[in-house]
């Protein structure tokens, strides 16, 4: 973390590639990118790849998103079919999910999430043809695209019902969390916590999921390890007693009992991981007298930090790889290829995997230069695949680079610090960035994201997610008016 707070620039007043680069070389953690786009046949962003057996066609993935627009009983609506037929529209040939699936409804983190339920896969089952449809009608096969399905359960944020309230289960008892979410009383953190029993009973529910995906056509399943959802919130568990929590061992149970189910009831689908491979502790807003910026809860008597992964625990502010890679060596040991990096949660940590000069309406002013918070994920996921090179490496943070997101983007795979880059709030305001960066076609200024965060302030109101400010669709949507309304004393 920073100790001064200058306001950063806005990145799009870094108008030349010379002032941008200039401006990350005044950061801590170095950033790699290019002066120039190469041209389509020498760009390293449309060189296609091997993933267990099958060939991909790009770098460019699609990251798993949560648009609050399903029914509420977790069939997909208009809206979603109109997200998935972008993500197919868009050019990436590697789609991480599409979305993320709740794998029962009490699991779901809104209650307009898409959830795996006998009476919803024939809906579900709509979802990939629409996507590879678009796809092939915009750039002619479908032969090198590889799709995922995004498996979930929301754990302490889980939100199912028609009313919006918390219902959380909980991995164990969190210091500053149990209070921020409801589970001050101590009966009610009692209910929360979910015995080992339950946990067992879970991973029935996540084979099933996989079995779904793989009949509806999908080419692997993410088991969602990233967050602050249940799977997240278990590696992090070094205080639960029991087979699921303590050791590294027991903290990653869970993934392989469901690998177990996964390989024997669904032979041949491939599996990935989405891992925040770092939290911070949580992040709140600062005193009225106190500079405009987030700022860490207070330590005292929280040390060594026994709730967090990927952090030291004498300084929890900084990260300590050793458990992220032994994790993707664990991975690598399970026959799962594909890894997805992120970090933290957007419930306590937003800054920093979803860097943003515009906080959402619950969220707290950055605490340092949103560029600082993209490179962090970057320095680390290079580390991750130096560390474990054999598995497929998805990189996030891509979007707060905005106009120089290409140059970054080539950058990074270029010199083999990540396999494919991620792109999830892009897909919302410009689906098609990467088929025209992968043409050699200007980018579209007008319609690059600004991370003014409209898209996670409508879900945090109960409201749809869409790029209300860009997306002319969603500008003409009533929701857009409620937003401008909830933003208009901020401004």
């Amino acid at each position: 973390m920073t100790d001064a707070h200058t306001p950063p620039p806005r990145v799009a007043s870094l108008k030349t590639v010379a002032a941008f680069k200039a401006h990350l070389a005044g950061l801590p953690i170095p950033t790699d990118c290019d002066d120039a786009l190469l041209p389509p046949e020498a760009n390293p962003l449309a060189q296609g790849a091997q993933i267990a057996g099958r060939r991909v066609g790009n770098r460019f993935a699609v990251q798993p998103m949560e648009g609050w627009d399903g029914t509420p009983d977790g069939k997909p609506t208009a809206l979603t079919l109109r997200r998935w037929r972008h993500f197919g529209h868009s050019g990436a040939k590697l789609v991480w999910g599409g979305e993320a699936v709740a794998v029962r409804p009490d699991g779901r983190a809104n209650p307009n999430q898409l959830t795996l339920t006998d009476a919803n896969r024939a809906a579900l089952a709509e979802l990939l043809p629409a996507l590879k449809t678009e796809h092939r009608e915009r750039h002619g096969t479908t032969d090198d695209l590889l799709t995922g399905l995004q498996l979930t359960h929301s754990g302490r944020y889980c939100r199912p019902g028609p009313g919006h309230g918390l219902v959380p289960r909980i991995a164990y008892r969190h210091p500053v969390l149990d209070a921020r979410f409801g589970l001050a009383d101590e009966a009610a953190a009692r209910q929360a916590l979910l015995s080992d029993t339950e946990l067992a009973d879970l991973v029935a529910d996540f084979v099933a999921g996989a079995v779904f995906a793989r009949e509806a056509g999908f080419d692997f399943v993410d088991i969602k390890h990233c967050h602050g959802y249940l799977l997240h919130e278990l590696l992090s568990a070094h205080t639960r007693p029991g087979p699921y929590g303590g050791s590294f061992a027991n903290r990653t149970r869970l993934l392989r009992e469901i690998v177990a189910g996964i390989r024997r009831d669904a032979p041949g689908l491939t599996i990935g991981v989405r891992l925040s491979a770092y939290d911070l502790p949580p992040f709140a807003m600062p005193a009225p007298d106190a500079p405009p910026r987030g700022v860490p809860v207070p330590l005292e008597g929280l040390l060594p930090y026994r709730w967090g992964f990927g952090l030291s625990a004498e300084r929890p502010l900084e990260i300590d790889p050793e458990e992220p890679i032994a994790f993707l060596r664990l991975c690598r040991e399970l026959d799962i290829p594909l890894v997805n990096i992120t970090a933290g949660s957007p419930y306590y940590s937003p800054h920093i995997q979803r860097p943003a000069l515009f906080p959402p309406s619950d969220g707290y002013p950055p605490p340092e230069d949103p560029l600082l918070g993209c490179a962090r994920l970057l320095a680390l996921t290079a580390t991750l695949k130096r560390a474990v090179p054999e598995l497929f490496v998805v990189g996030t943070g891509y979007t707060y680079f905005q106009d120089h997101l290409p140059l970054v983007a080539q950058a990074q795979v270029r010199l083999g610090h990540v396999d494919a880059v991620g792109l999830g709030r892009m897909m919302l305001s410009y689906p098609e960035l990467p088929a025209d960066v992968l043409a050699g076609r200007p980018l579209q200024r007008g319609r690059i994201c600004r991370t003014f965060s409209d898209c996670t302030t409508g879900p945090r109101q109960g409201l749809v997610s869409g790029c209300f400010p860009l997306d002319p669709f969603y500008k003409a949507r009533p929701e857009a008016q409620a937003i401008k309304a909830l933003k208009a004393p901020r401004r």
